[in-house]
């Protein structure tokens, strides 16, 4: 034993868990529900010991944690519903918790740090609960329900899509049949027009040809139908013939190889009394 000292508490500055156990708490509606267990995990900086304990005492977590959670989580229930303590805001209680009491230690015991805060479900009035639940198991159907409207949707969604993307093919394919069809009616066309274009070349060559072959021949026969070529041929014709009438009787001198014997006589007549 140390001088002047005849007792000792020793304090733990390691991490630690307190239990605060079946912690009432009335609603905003006046229903009367109970925690069973909140646990409060925190660790005391051996720097701030002296001056806690020697505040608090030894026993300072009954002051600063126990005591602190029953009065903050009485707070919360008294401003919130039963639906909200119980289904609502119940995933908040426990991190709501723990900033309240960080909050309060910070400024009454700094050195006492909250590290987490657990929160167990509370017991609630059993026909209340039963009503809970099976608004829970509606609210279950409701969310499968949705889900797999959801699901159908989103089927839908996709087949139409699908069917969107199969059209648009559709569509593509069509339009690219029908500018296949355009490109080779062009072609024709193109063909067609190249088909006339030499068609009227080689027509308008031959006619080209044949005017010149005429006005060549017309300029030849202009050079060579003289007044003396054209008599020369005229006495040939007359020489051609096997005979030749004169007379008043006549109006003009023709040929005929191929006479009756009766204007042959008469004709023969004429003649000799010329003689």
């Amino acid at each position: 034993m140390l001088p002047f000292i005849t007792t000792y508490k020793p304090v733990q500055t390691t991490l630690q868990t307190d239990e605060v156990k079946n912690i009432p708490c009335g609603t905003s509606g006046g229903v009367m529900i109970h925690f069973d267990r909140i646990e409060v995990v925190n660790y005391l900086v051996p720097g701030a010991v002296y001056d806690i304990v020697r505040n608090y005492t030894v026993d300072y977590d009954k002051a600063l944690i126990f005591n602190k959670v029953h009065h903050e989580l009485n707070q919360f229930c008294s401003v919130h519903s039963l639906q909200e303590v119980y289904i609502g805001l119940f995933d908040q209680i426990d991190e709501n918790l723990k900033l309240t009491l960080q909050e309060d230690l910070t400024r009454m015991a700094p050195g006492l740090i909250i590290q987490a805060v657990r929160v167990t479900k509370p017991n609630i009035p059993e026909s209340i609960r039963r009503n809970y639940e099976l608004m829970e198991t509606e609210r279950t159907k409701l969310l499968i329900a949705v889900e797999t409207q959801k699901v159908v949707e989103k089927e839908a969604e996709t087949e139409r899509k699908r069917a969107v993307i199969e059209a648009e093919k559709i569509a593509q394919v069509s339009e690219i049949t029908f500018e296949q069809k355009v490109m080779e009616k062009e072609t024709e066309k193109k063909i067609s027009e190249i088909d006339d274009s030499a068609f009227l070349a080689r027509q308008k060559a031959k006619a080209d040809a044949d005017f010149y072959t005429a006005q060549r021949a017309a300029e030849a026969n202009k050079v060579k139908l003289t007044p003396e070529y054209l008599q020369m041929i005229k006495y040939k014709a007359i020489s051609a013939n096997s005979k030749i009438y004169f007379g008043s009787e006549i109006p003009r001198m023709f040929l005929d190889s191929r006479s009756t014997s009766k204007p042959t006589d008469l004709l023969s007549e004429d003649v000799q009394n010329m003689d």
